[in-house]
């Protein structure tokens, strides 16, 4: 698999750098690469207690990322997924610890536990004062006797870094880690395994399973279970938490683990602010990466129990990108639509023959979705079958509201809606072609004679043409061919989609910017729908 990297030895030292050179000079790092791999406070001048923590790369923008004033003082990085070494935590010990001591903040693993905890030892013999807390929240595991450290450490991150930003001594930031820790709980969910650099991609997740409760280094999980979609997700998710979420109020940090979209994450973070198990939270902490598995396609949940003043540390601002801050849980706010842009809804009325007709239309693009999909995919972004569909879809729901007995305000109303629920360049133009069809219906023309006005109003407007490698390949014939019947028109669209696989260049669309080699041996998807809805409509009557 092909990623953007250099090479597998210097990923993390030209990362660490990439980090540091964009960091506006906020950051630093010990002169110690390949070997010692620490991230600092440019401007630390340890007057106040030291926050480490670290581990191995790959859980970007942990940790080197919360290196800031109100978070972390240091990261120590070590290889991907690989714990640094104990020289390495000491150097950063060393560096950044001074009278007020320093706390080492520590994920459940044993190489972490030794490393972070044998470079303590040998601080303190230099006669420095350092505590270290040890993070164990995930829950996928209930029976193992040592349980990871997981997302959840960003709760300790922040809540130690507002205390030891507001000045506390060491004692009271490390009763407060350990409070935090004994109060919170984590489990994450992936529809993929990641892909270490240089390494084989493991292919342990079936297509249609999800894996829940597998760990940050690609560790598999408690269980598969079939994915449906992220309302199911989510809700096995939060009914593992569910023992963990009591009656206060608890805060929530949803967790991206690499490569899950910026468009899935807030539909989970809609299910998860809506779910009855996740009542008692009553804030959250992203939707964001926070603690990746480098390309993981997965989210985690990681809830908190608070009290007053831990919200607050939890919700103290701090001056770090990567941090997206905390909110509260609100209803989705709306307003009304400006004047003039609610529509005006259509009086009802019946007509069994024309409502047969629409729905046998709208049964037929539903049923092409996947395969107008996987054309589109040749010269698009393959979304034709699904723009369509969902329009469809829509277009059955409001049949009860339709004008079905009056083909002028039918053909407006069909406009109206298309212009709404049907997106991109199709829902426009297919909303003026009705709108225009309705309107000559209204200037006394027959109704083939009417859907060719709209059809000449969309060529005015869109600028496509008979031989554009558009749906008007398909369109413009059976229109022409629809007073012979619908049989006649059928033969007539399927003639002009066919022609389209021949034609090396769309002037048109977004096939217009695609090469002639992708082209050429495929039908143009919106003409092929369109010969695909007639053929179906003249069976069909």
């Amino acid at each position: 698999m092909n990623q953007f990297i250099n090479a597998r030895d210097t990923l993390v030292t030209d990362a660490i750098d990439g980090l540091i050179a964009t960091s506006g000079g906020a950051l630093a790092r010990l002169d110690g690469y390949p070997h010692i791999k620490v991230v600092c406070r440019a401007d630390w001048d340890k007057s106040q207690v030291a926050l480490i923590s670290g581990g191995g790369s790959g859980h970007e923008p942990a940790h080197a990322g919360f290196v800031g004033a109100g978070m972390l003082t240091a990261a120590v990085c070590g290889e991907v997924f690989a714990s640094p070494s104990v020289d390495a935590v000491l150097a950063g010990i060393l560096a950044v610890t001074g009278d007020a001591g320093c706390l080492l903040i520590v994920k459940n693993y044993t190489g972490d536990r030794l490393n972070f905890g044998l470079a303590a030892e040998r601080a303190r013999a230099f006669g420095l004062k350092v505590s270290m807390v040890v993070v164990d929240d995930d829950i996928a595991l209930p029976d193992l006797p040592q349980p990871r450290g997981v997302a959840g450490t960003l709760f300790v991150h922040k809540i130690a870094g507002a205390l030891a930003q507001d000045g506390a001594d060491l004692d009271t930031i490390t009763k407060a880690a350990q409070s935090a820790i004994a109060n919170m709980a984590s489990i994450g969910k992936s529809l993929d395994t990641c892909t270490v650099p240089g390494s084989a991609k493991e292919d342990r997740i079936a297509p249609g399973m999800a894996e829940l409760g597998l760990g940050i280094h690609g560790e598999a999980g408690v269980e598969q279970v079939a994915f449906r979609d992220a309302r199911t997700a989510m809700d096995i998710v939060l009914g593992k938490l569910a023992t963990k979420i009591g009656n206060g109020p608890h805060v929530a940090l949803l967790n991206n683990l690499g490569s899950t979209t910026p468009l899935e994450m807030s539909v989970l973070a809609q299910e998860l602010a809506t779910s009855a198990k996740a009542e008692a939270i009553r804030h959250i902490i992203g939707p964001a990466p926070l603690m990746t598995s480098l390309d993981m396609h997965g989210f985690s949940v990681s809830v908190l129990a608070v009290d007053n003043t831990t919200r607050d540390l939890l919700a103290a601002p701090v001056d770090l990108s990567a941090w997206p801050g905390m909110t509260g849980v609100t209803p989705v706010a709306t307003r009304p639509l400006p004047d003039g842009l609610s529509p005006i809804q259509p009086i009802p009325s019946n007509n069994p023959k024309t409502r047969a007709v629409i729905e046998e239309a709208c049964d037929l693009l539903i049923a092409a979705e996947g395969d107008l999909n996987s054309l589109d995919a040749k010269s698009g972004d393959g979304d034709t079958g699904s723009t369509l569909a969902t329009a469809a879809r829509a277009l059955k729901g409001a049949l009860d509201r339709m004008p079905l007995a009056d083909l002028t305000q039918l053909f407006r109303a069909v406009g109206n809606e298309l212009s709404q629920t049907m997106g991109g360049s199709s829902g426009v133009i297919l909303a003026i072609f009705f709108g225009a069809t309705g309107d000559a219906c209204a200037n006394g023309k027959p109704t083939s004679e009417a859907l060719r006005a709209g059809l000449d109003r969309i060529s005015q407007v869109g600028g496509a043409v008979k031989g554009d490698r558009t749906m008007i390949d398909a369109l413009a014939p059976a229109l022409g061919a629809l007073p012979d019947g619908f049989a006649a028109a059928a033969a007539a669209a399927r003639t002009g989609a066919d022609a389209t696989a021949s034609m090396d260049r769309a002037k048109a669309g977004r096939a217009s910017y695609v090469p002639p080699e992708n082209l050429i041996g495929h039908n143009d998807p919106g003409a092929e729908a369109v010969a695909r809805l007639f053929e179906g409509l003249a069976k069909a009557l």
